[in-house]
């Protein structure tokens, strides 16, 4: 149910404790003195069998006698009661519930159901949500509720923590109330058997309240729905993650090579980084990077500049810049004549070393330089206590030279005692402050990755190259024949064919059935040639069961045939012949052997790996993860992160790869993913790569079949819906509605400019009209499982594509109501083409099972009122606001 009703969870008016009790330690006595004792101003609503007043409040000894419906209900009542005690509540009215107790894992109801199924078909009828079982409860200080089993005051501020994890939850309270760090709220899930991280990252993401969101988390069940909702959350505020599991939790299950070499932490990575999640290691580093990005600035790059008191520490924090992939930033001349320039040095470079005795304004004269260098993104403070300065004056100093700077400013004050006062002066002023270089270092890289996964989410992607065409019928031809045989792997050939269709090059590898068919081939491909033998198993499989390199000749390919069928007859029920491949040796010396897969994951889909190949590839375990669909800039990223990355980029002894080619060919699997739902598992080993582009020497392909076509439905991130394109006949011509795409971004920049200032006004109501790259890049880049935006695309014979019209709408996390918005350019009003549009926004809000559309207009807009009137929409004029209101019910027009 995603956010419905999660209002009544967060900002409830009134709470109830039902199994409420005075016996110590039990649960009900711990929920009902924190909510007492926590100033919540809403009626607290004690229910109990055997009390009459608890903790001041006047008790209930039913559920139904509770004389008005609470928001919310903590239930510390026996796990069997639950389903009941759920059911009750919610035909009261509540419409929240926190379920204390755990379940246990063989609990069953008396008729049979599970506890979790019957808890859900009590809450449905009355759409209460759960929190639970198993939940440690929600404390939300600046309402004064804690209804939960914290044992300490949470202080109220803007950082959100959700856990899956009791004991981390209750450390992670008393680290931040240690460190005075505020809390806008404090939710353990628990099991979740309804509500779960997805459904909570979906309503703090438009929580004015919270600044930035804090999760602990093992595991997610739906891929797709956490997704949609991180992706949401990271656009709005910084969702910063740790997630146990770097430790090998066991390998990806996997018929491939590929596959095997896939971990479980490598795919929640790569879904974390693509949703634009900060990941951090420990909890403490989990607090830091949460105050650092409610202060610091968004970062404009990793180019990081170090003062310091001396060499020690400053070459320290610089040795963790570098090891972790940071950059100590290179000082221009002017930059190193101006810190030369009446500054106590006794070095000038970065690290910027400061003499042991240099007064307080001398540290803000070296930070007021770097602050107006370009050559500095970042500026990171080291001090550690002297006899000759006074820590606090210093920190004051720096904090005055960092007011209303554009770049942000990391302090690291080492010591005890002596700089406590300097953290303190720091912190306040709104200066990160850290007791250690590396922390400092380690939360300037976070912000860093989060300003990198921000530009994922919001860059303009280069479109694949204009040559690609994938014949998609060929391909779905090839696994449907394999199916019907009863196969579930392709032979080689076929699997070679299936990428050739996509346009990977392939090493052609052609099947002999008898060994002088083979000797035959040879000569026609050209000496010399690999051999391999293709064994048929008793189950139908078919396998290499040799091979035979570097053979010069016909004779020598014979020789090769027998000595390798002599060898399978040799070993006792080990299949039967089924031919022989034969493949041109590839002489590419000095090309790169690379690895590329794609393996399925039951949470997140399909997934591609990228890597270092060949005979080494189990001992490097160089390899890097993505979740499709990819793009050119996503391939590019992917290729980045691994080792095989610098080699590429060629050397001494070796000419740098294309790896523009590299990144095709990784778009092109991508592309076929999408395509063949049947694909369950690919490998391409070895993919040589050099100067002159890449080769596919090996290809294995495993698939399963489908009852019915799943489409995006099986991806974590949901592919361009090229199924919604359709091309149409308006005012004579013919033109293509088709979704909005990431690089249509110039276009539409353009379409908006050719607005005239009126339909400007009446789009955005108000004058804008240029829009920065962030936001056209946000109105094109869309997540396609939660908003749609149709384009009306023409071409005439003399000009290029260009933007007729749009349409776009919103839809809420529980696809209950849309909320659209149409504009066309302003020489085509009155032309058809807005009704054109808004009817294909309608059918397919309709298909995907849309409630209601709504829309705002103004009240001088005739056109859009009457082009609203001529759908359906019924109006509502509020002339306070200056605006038209618009509601056409999907549904139940249909219906109609």
């Amino acid at each position: 149910m995603s956010v419905r009703n999660l209002e009544y969870l967060f900002r409830p008016r009134s709470v109830a404790v039902v199994g409420a009790s005075d016996t110590p330690d039990s649960y009900g006595a711990v929920v009902l003195k924190n909510l007492s004792e926590g100033g919540f101003e809403g009626a607290i609503m004690p229910v109990s069998v055997s009390h009459r007043t608890l903790f001041g409040h006047a008790g209930h000894p039913k559920v139904e006698e509770v004389r008005s419906p609470p928001d919310l209900a903590v239930l510390c009542s026996p796990a069997d009661t639950l389903p009941d005690v759920v059911s009750q509540l919610g035909a009261m009215g509540t419409k929240a519930v926190i379920l204390a107790c755990p379940l246990a894992t063989d609990a069953r109801t008396a008729s049979g159901a599970g506890l979790r199924d019957a808890l859900l078909e009590a809450a449905r009828p009355h759409l209460t949500r759960i929190v639970g079982p198993g939940s440690a409860g929600l404390v939300v200080p600046r309402l004064g509720l804690n209804a939960s089993f914290a044992h300490a005051p949470v202080v109220a501020g803007r950082i959100a923590f959700v856990s899956q994890a009791v004991a981390v939850t209750a450390a992670v309270l008393d680290w931040g109330r240690s460190r005075g760090i505020g809390f806008s709220c404090l939710l353990h899930l628990g099991e979740s058997v309804d509500v779960d991280l997805a459904d909570v990252l979906d309503y703090l993401a438009s929580d004015p309240d919270t600044a930035s969101i804090l999760l602990h988390f093992e595991s997610v069940l739906q891929g797709q729905k956490f997704m949609s909702a991180a992706r949401a959350a990271a656009r709005n505020k910084p969702v910063i993650a740790m997630r146990p599991g770097r430790v090998a939790e066991g390998s990806r299950v996997g018929a491939t090579r590929a596959a095997a070499l896939i971990e479980i932490d490598d795919i929640y990575a790569a879904a974390m980084r693509r949703a634009g999640i900060v990941r951090v290691f420990t909890s403490e580093g989990l607090f830091e990077a949460a105050e650092a990005m409610a202060w610091a600035k968004p970062s404009a790059g990793d180019r990081l500049a170090i003062i310091a008191n001396g060499a020690g520490f400053g070459r320290v924090a610089a040795d963790a810049l570098r090891l972790n992939g940071g950059r100590l930033a290179a000082f221009s001349a002017d930059t190193t004549l101006k810190l030369s320039q009446g500054i106590a040095a006794t070095r000038i470079a970065n690290p910027l070393e400061l003499a042991p005795d240099v007064p307080a304004h001398s540290y803000a004269d070296a930070l007021r330089v770097m602050l107006q260098s370009p050559d500095v993104d970042a500026v990171l403070l080291i001090h550690a206590p002297t006899a000759f300065a006074d820590a606090a004056g210093i920190a004051a100093a720096v904090c005055d030279a960092a007011e209303g700077a554009e770049r942000s400013v990391f302090t690291c004050w080492v010591g005890g005692d002596a700089v406590r006062d300097a953290r303190r002066v720091a912190s306040s002023r709104g200066l990160p402050s850290y007791d250690a270089p590396e922390k400092a270092v380690e939360v300037f890289l976070g912000i860093v990755q989060y300003g990198r996964n921000r530009e994922l989410l919001m860059q303009t992607p280069p479109s694949v190259p204009a040559g690609f065409a994938p014949d998609s019928a060929k391909a779905r031809r090839l696994v449907a024949r394999a199916l019907r045989s009863g196969r579930n792997r392709l032979l080689e050939g076929e699997a070679k064919a299936l990428l050739a269709a996509y346009g990977l090059p392939v090493l052609e590898s052609p099947v002999s059935r008898t060994q002088d068919q083979a000797a035959r081939v040879a000569a026609e491909l050209g000496f010399p040639v690999l051999l391999k033998m293709l064994v048929v198993e008793d189950n139908g499989v078919v396998r290499v069961g040799g091979v035979e390199r570097d053979l010069e000749s016909a004779a020598q390919v014979r020789k090769a045939a027998r000595s390798l069928s002599q060898r399978l007859r040799e070993r006792q029920g080990s299949g039967r012949v089924r031919g022989f491949s034969v493949q041109k040796m590839v002489p590419r010396p000095g090309a790169h052997e690379l690895m590329v897969g794609v393996a399925s994951d039951p949470v997140f889909g399909p997934i591609i790996l990228f890597g270092s190949g060949g005979s080494r590839a189990e001992a490097v375990r160089d390899v890097a993860v993505a979740l499709p669909p990819l793009n050119m800039l996503l391939a590019r990223e992917l290729v980045s992160r691994t080792r095989a990355a610098r080699l590429l980029a060629g050397g001494a002894e070796r000419t740098a790869a294309d790896v523009e080619a590299i990144c095709l060919a990784l778009v092109q699997v991508s592309q076929l993913l999408v395509d063949v739902d049947e694909i369950a598992e690919l490998e391409i080993d070895p993919l040589l790569a050099d100067a002159h582009g890449v080769l596919a020497l090996d290809a294995r392909v495993r698939v399963v079949p489908h009852r019915r076509h799943r489409g995006s439905r099986r991806f974590a991130i949901r592919p361009y819906p090229q199924e919604l394109e359709q091309r149409v006949v308006w005012n004579g011509q013919t033109i293509l509605l088709r979704p909005i795409r990431p690089e249509d971004e110039l276009a539409h920049s353009a379409f908006l400019d050719s607005l005239s200032a009126e339909d400007a006004r009446y789009r955005f109501f108000g004058t804008m009209r240029h829009l920065p790259h962030t936001q056209l890049a946000r109105y094109t880049q869309i997540d396609y499982d939660r908003e749609m935006a149709f384009v009306a695309i023409g071409q005439s014979e003399a000009a290029e594509a260009a933007t007729l019209g749009e349409v776009r709408a919103v839809a809420d996390p529980d696809n209950e109501v849309a909320e659209f918005a149409i504009v066309v350019r302003s020489e085509l009003k009155g032309s058809g083409l807005g009704r054109l549009l808004l009817d294909c926004m309608i059918a397919y809000l309709r298909d995907r099972g849309t409630r209601e559309l709504r829309g705002e207009t103004l009240l001088d807009n005739d056109r859009m009122q009457n082009l609203a009137r001529d759908c359906g929409f019924k109006l509502k004029r509020d002339l306070v606001e200056g605006i038209v209101e618009l509601h056409l019910p999907l549904q139940e027009a249909l219906a109609g």
